[in-house]
């Protein structure tokens, strides 16, 4: 058996012992999970700087990449922008490859293997988020984690779209949020003076003199390594590591430390230092958004000095009204996506990113962190944005409109324009937008429609007459090595 393949196998037979009744319906969709993370991978690999590609050569049947070895790579013109599943095969030289895993091992490049497994993973874990959806109801969801749960497919543009290694079958449809589980929260005891607190951390979550910090129970077990009591239920969200608490009440991020698409989800120290300070000065920005954005408070938030063991409390989105959902949720609604509800939907986001932008503030606002505030037509009336921990802040561009500069210090701290725009653009532009519309056409209509009565800012010109930028998912994947984010650009829709 090729080795890739291997955990599509495995996965079957753990399915077997523990859902039998599933396992013909997980067997049913991994010809579409490989079709599915098939295309985000052709994706990256037709438009980020891979030092191995040295030409890409369009043609009417399609598109070839030359590789460094004298190799080719052929396969069809790619829609960067596309959220169906396009690519069924590719083929290097004459042999036609269906299976992204199978591919990449093929390709023998460096970090190569390593990437294999995850997407391997990420074709097994996607065909079975897919294989346990129920019939969806055509009510409307009563909480916010029911819309939150809704969403299967994960990332829309990454080939780890639903990676998730480190986690068995079991603890897939224990603890995966579109297998709509209750996970109940452990807890461990830390003394409050070997804790960084900032906020104010509720008395139901204190013991004495102790301060008891939230943990999801993989952490527990594979992580901290010590069985914790089953404490207060909750319902996961669609970043997994976030949960809702049942009856209402705040969010709990809790430090998950396995790899999910790109990153190993733990709560930094310093995030955990400047929480307090982003909340805050969120709620200045507030007020000059004339009502087109919120931010959910950081309520409180504790580290016990380490990122493995700390925990934030958020207010829930649904503090701003009843349909409140994630940007990545709109495709479940059911609502008819017209190109003039995309239109005013893109021009709101737009509105909002870009006055903040020119305030020197540029959000991470792709479809997890950013949230629509929907009418009871379903008409976009306002965003909410929750989650700052990746915001960038720029102290000249603050001070240029007579905007207090907040003690903030780190990564959250530039002046540099391009990056600015990157954060934007990358996630608002080339992330929630784009996959909202679903293809380059629909961007392409929405946007021409949106930026017409917007002002007319240097940032509104480099959006309308520079390449795109994105993060360069499958490079930073290949790049185990390099710290922080790697970009690329996409062709603009509006050139």
């Amino acid at each position: 058996m090729h080795r890739p393949r291997a955990a599509e196998v495995q996965f079957a037979e753990e399915l077997a012992v523990l859902r039998p009744d599933l396992v013909a319906r997980y067997e049913a969709e991994l010809p579409g999970a490989r079709a599915a993370v098939l295309s985000r991978l052709w994706r990256g690999l037709t438009h980020e700087p891979l030092p191995w590609i040295t030409a890409r050569e369009g043609g009417r049947e399609g598109l070839t990449l030359r590789l460094a070895d004298g190799r080719r790579l052929h396969g069809p013109h790619p829609d960067p922008f596309a959220t169906a599943a396009q690519v069924t095969a590719v083929r290097l030289d004459e042999v036609a490859h269906d299976d992204p895993a199978r591919l990449m091992t093929c390709l023998a490049v460096p970090h190569g293997t390593d990437f294999a497994a995850e997407l391997a993973d990420s074709v097994a874990s996607l065909a079975l988020s897919r294989a346990g959806q129920p019939p969806r109801s055509q009510e409307w969801p009563e909480h916010d984690w029911e819309w939150e749960q809704r969403i299967v497919d994960g990332h829309p543009y990454h080939p780890n779209c639903r990676a998730r290694p480190g986690f068995s079958v079991a603890e897939q449809l224990a603890y995966g949020p579109e297998h709509r589980p209750l996970v109940r929260l452990g807890s461990v005891p830390v003394p409050a003076g070997e804790c960084l607190v900032t906020g104010a951390w509720p008395a139901e979550l204190r013991d004495g003199e102790r301060l008891l910090l939230p943990v999801h129970p993989w952490q527990a077990e594979h992580v901290l390594k010590r069985p914790l009591p089953e404490g207060v239920p909750a319902h996961p969200l669609m970043s997994l590591r976030t949960l809702a608490l049942t009856g209402g009440g705040p969010h709990v991020k809790t430090a998950l430390s396995a790899r999910l698409t790109s990153s190993v989800r733990d709560i930094s120290v310093y995030s955990i230092g400047m929480s307090a300070i982003l909340s805050e000065f969120a709620e200045t920005l507030t007020e000059r958004m004339d009502g087109l954005l919120r931010f959910t408070r950081t309520l409180g938030a504790v580290t016990a000095g380490t990122p493995e063991l700390a925990a934030v409390l958020r207010e829930s989105p649904q503090v701003y009204g009843d349909r409140v959902l994630p940007v990545a949720a709109l495709a479940t609604t059911g609502l008819p996506a017209s190109p003039s509800w995309l239109a005013e939907f893109t021009r709101l986001a737009l509105t909002a990113g870009l006055r903040l932008l020119e305030l020197g503030v540029a959000l991470e606002a792709h479809g997890q962190n950013l949230l629509v505030v929907l009418s009871e037509s379903g008409a976009p009336l306002g965003l909410v944005y929750r989650d700052l921990a990746d915001i960038r802040v720029s102290p000249a561009g603050l001070a240029r409109h007579g905007i207090p500069v907040p003690a903030l210090s780190g990564r959250v701290v530039t002046d540099d324009v391009r990056a600015l725009r990157r954060k934007l653009f990358g996630s608002l532009v080339a992330g929630a937008l784009a996959a909202t519309a679903g293809s380059a056409p629909a961007l392409r209509g929405a946007l021409e429609t949106a930026v017409r009565d917007l002002p007319r800012t240097p940032d509104l010109a480099a959006l309308l007459e520079q390449p795109l930028p994105t993060k360069a998912l499958t490079l930073m994947r290949l790049s185990p090595g390099t710290a922080g984010d790697q970009w690329t650009e996409l062709p603009n829709p509006l050139l």
